[in-house]
């Protein structure tokens, strides 16, 4: 992985929002954006990778494609609620970053129901 693109685009755009917020604070939070989106593009191959190696490796174990599937959903959820909740968060909006986590939460807790009703039912039947 090319950390050190990652780390000096961060760096770099890290600097231009500092420097570009004594003029409004609404540009360094568009720099923001932008570097995440940017850094987001970049590790974007390496993620389809670890996609790719999880589903065969998914394909050789008796577990269902469904559960897997819910996995990768919540992986989604949780690194798009973390995203959203860091651009409030330097935008000085942390309530709503706060809100936007809660609703991360709950929308994994949501989405892993399938996942919980068969453990109970697994468990139950053991007993």
């Amino acid at each position: 992985m090319n950390i050190i693109s990652v780390v000096g685009i961060g760096i770099i755009c890290a600097i231009i929002s500092v420097l570009l917020k004594r003029f409004g604070a609404e540009m360094g939070v568009l720099v923001s954006l932008a570097a995440g989106t940017l850094i987001f593009f970049i590790i974007l191959p390496y993620l389809a990778n670890v996609i790719m190696v999880l589903t065969n490796l998914t394909d050789n174990i008796s577990v269902s494609s469904e559960y897997i599937a819910i996995i990768f959903r919540i992986l989604g959820v949780a690194y798009i609620a973390e995203f959203g909740a860091s651009i409030c968060k330097d935008a000085g909006e942390s309530a709503i970053a706060s809100k936007i986590e809660l609703g991360g939460k709950i929308i994994i807790m949501v989405i892993s129901t399938p996942i919980i009703v068969s453990f109970l039912n697994l468990i139950l039947g053991i007993i």
